[in-house]
């Protein structure tokens, strides 16, 4: 067999470092001086081991502060419980599913009414530019960006509700919904993952290399009325994402 790059063979030592708890959660990663220095290699080799390490979620790359040690707990999405009645209709937030007490913060949040857009009329049921009540946001946990949604809801349900205001009160969306009559009965998300746009990764604080996953929720009231749709966009590195269901 060939012999493995010499960027993958420097890439395989720092990752036993990491996993062997020689380098902790916050260390700095060698630069790329000092891997040169310490393997003999030219520089484009040390970039390319430091952008291996960093691609698969173990070290995260900061502009003036160099490369460390990625500390942050993943996030356990249960996206077939977190949206359960069984939660929302305690008044709980759908996010105490996923975070098990961790702090949460949304330090952006955005509601207004506006036309809606092409891509969501259909999924909506009503025609493009009819009006939709938009509620935009970016969550933080225990202080570091990891999401930017935006819910989209038909304005001829949700008008002169709580859903256009700040604060949904307990429950939050799902809540109100059941309350005007549109409880939403049935969900489906669809998931994928691509690189970021420059302004998804400045809003997210994304290290070089960070991929991010889409996630749109659609949901729909009895008969088949659409409700909702919610387009979120989660730093890739932080998230991991789980569905159970039935054999």
């Amino acid at each position: 067999m060939p012999e493995e790059p010499l960027h993958r063979q420097i890439a395989d030592d720092l990752r036993q470092r990491i996993l062997g708890g020689e380098l902790q959660a916050g260390d700095p990663v060698p630069s790329e001086n000092a891997l040169m220095a310490e393997y003999g290699v030219a520089q484009g080799t040390a970039r390319k081991a430091l952008g291996a390490l960093v691609a698969e979620g173990l070290t995260e790359a900061r502009r003036g502060s160099g490369t460390r040690v990625r500390g942050f707990r993943p996030i356990l999405r249960r996206g077939s419980r977190r949206l359960d009645r069984s939660v929302w209709g305690e008044g709980r937030s759908v996010w105490e599913v996923d975070l098990d007490g961790r702090p949460l913060e949304v330090d952006r949040l955005t509601v207004q009414e506006q036309p809606c857009p092409e891509r969501l009329a259909g999924a909506l049921g009503i025609a493009i530019g009819d009006p939709v009540w938009v509620r935009d946001r970016r969550y933080l946990v225990e202080g570091e960006p990891v999401m930017l949604a935006a819910s989209y809801h038909p304005a001829s349900i949700v008008a002169g509700s709580a859903i256009t205001r700040e604060d949904t009160g307990p429950g939050g969306a799902p809540a109100r919904l059941a309350e005007l009559g549109f409880a939403a009965v049935h969900y489906r998300e669809q998931a994928r993952t691509r690189m970021p746009l420059p302004g998804e990764a400045a809003a997210l604080e994304l290290g070089a290399g960070t991929p991010v996953m889409l996630v749109v929720r659609y949901g729909w009231a009895e008969g088949g009325v659409p409700v909702e749709v919610t387009e979120m966009t989660a730093d890739g590195s932080r998230y991991l994402m789980e569905w159970e269901f039935p054999a």
